[in-house]
């Protein structure tokens, strides 16, 4: 018979959960560093996105997104552009996460830059420890108009289309789409969205486009899910029973898969037509839902892979699925025209790139080509709002499987440029 030693037992047992412990210390002290070693880097960008859960996705994406643009930086060979040191971080969607994240991104790793960020309330935090730090904070996939409002900063600049931009593109879609039934009676409303900052600031700037622009409407009723809810049944089913004309709903990610994939099985989209004017359009949808995306529904997003047919976004989609084995989401786009607005903005200063003044300036004037912009057109920031200037492009779900998995993308589509959706606001500017 074998003895076992007590002591010896708990010794033993003690040095296994120290040894633990350690393994678990390293691994969540350690970053994941893209671009160039820190001994020779110009500068240092923290990138913050969710790697898991149902908004991963996007996260894993961006970070493609952002090995896309610091190898399309290096093929320009250019000698003035700065040389980026990108450091990753997994806020797993969580305010607490995403903040102890970004401190140690300012405070310990002397970035200057933060940047990604997908959920709106994240970014209020972050945003928040960017102006204390006097870095700047470029947002790539949230999307709520507060971050230039109320709680907008000098460093603060987004690359991607804000709720008020996406919503009052909708607006004018709502006001050309249904225009003969608008003349005849006014339009019933339902919505439906997160139950937190995004979803609020979303029904928020919806209302005041069609209110500016005189859109005749009846709010049927509004539905607040929590994030990351389970089971919609109770909300199709009310929804189904309210008969609105135009049911307007702000889910995305996992939880806008979820939230399809139960209504399908339902009398929803029989009964009402059904719009999602901001994340509704992903691929990620597409992908996931495959022969299950129903057709007729009124979808954008902030990327799309089949528009428009340029060679830049060609090569975007292609040389995304060529790297990653699949197709991009709408988030790896933002995190690739970060990080080359980044680059932009800082060769600017020639050098200098402790000169964030100069840097700031840059990034007020900034223009630059994306894959999401048409022929003709480029992107540029608004230097008083620090909110770039970007085509909306709304579309119908049709069949199209020429990106499997997905059977179905959007089409159909109604264009939107800035000076359209610039037009409704500016009245109250």
């Amino acid at each position: 018979m074998i003895r076992i030693n007590p002591d010896h037992f708990s010794r033993c047992r003690a040095v296994l959960f120290l040894l633990l412990f350690l393994i678990w210390s390293a691994q969540a002290n350690s970053l994941e560093a893209l671009g160039a070693p820190e001994d020779t880097a110009d500068i240092t960008v923290g990138c913050l996105y969710p790697m898991s859960g149902r908004a991963g996705v996007l996260g894993r994406d961006s970070v493609v997104g952002i090995r896309l643009a610091l190898k399309f930086l290096e093929q320009r060979g250019a000698p003035d552009l700065p040389r980026l040191r990108v450091l990753l971080g997994d806020t797993k969607s969580k305010r607490s996460t995403a903040v102890t994240i970004a401190e140690r991104f300012v405070h310990e790793e002397g970035a200057t830059f933060l940047c990604g960020v997908v959920n709106s309330s994240v970014a209020i935090q972050v945003t928040e420890i960017a102006a204390s730090a006097n870095a700047f904070f470029i947002g790539t996939d949230h999307a709520s108009s507060r971050l230039t409002d109320e709680f907008f900063h000098d460093r603060y600049f987004r690359v991607t289309n804000d709720t008020r931009q996406s919503m009052t593109a909708g607006a004018l879609f709502v006001r050309d789409y249904f225009d003969d039934h608008l003349k005849k009676k006014p339009l019933r409303i339902s919505y439906l969205g997160p139950d937190y900052e995004y979803g609020y600031q979303v029904w928020a700037d919806f209302r005041e486009a069609l209110n500016k622009l005189g859109v005749d409407y009846e709010i049927a009723g509004t539905l607040w899910p929590r994030l990351s809810e389970p089971d919609y049944s109770h909300y199709i089913n009310e929804l189904i029973r309210q008969k609105p004309d135009l049911v307007v709903n702000s889910l995305w990610g996992g939880d806008f898969v979820a939230f399809v994939t139960q209504a399908t099985d339902t009398r929803l989209f029989d009964v009402s037509r059904f719009a999602n004017f901001e994340k509704g359009g992903d691929y990620e949808i597409f992908a996931h839902l495959g022969d299950r995306m129903p057709l007729g529904l009124l979808l954008a997003s902030r990327h799309h892979n089949n528009w428009p047919e340029t060679d830049f976004n060609r090569w975007f989609v292609q040389e995304f699925q060529r790297q990653a084995g699949y197709y991009p989401s709408s988030g790896a786009q933002g995190a690739f025209t970060g990080i080359l607005a980044i680059a932009e903005a800082a060769r600017q200063v020639s050098g200098d790139y402790g000169n964030l003044e100069g840097i700031e300036r840059a990034f007020e004037n900034l223009s630059l080509t994306t894959p999401e912009d048409p022929p003709g057109f480029q992107s540029s920031m608004d230097p008083v709002t620090h909110q770039i200037r970007q085509v909306m492009a709304i579309g119908e779900t049709v069949e199209d499987p020429r990106y499997p998995p997905a059977n179905v993308m959007l089409g159909n589509w109604q264009i939107y440029y800035p000076s359209d959706y610039e037009q409704v606001h500016s009245a109250r500017e």
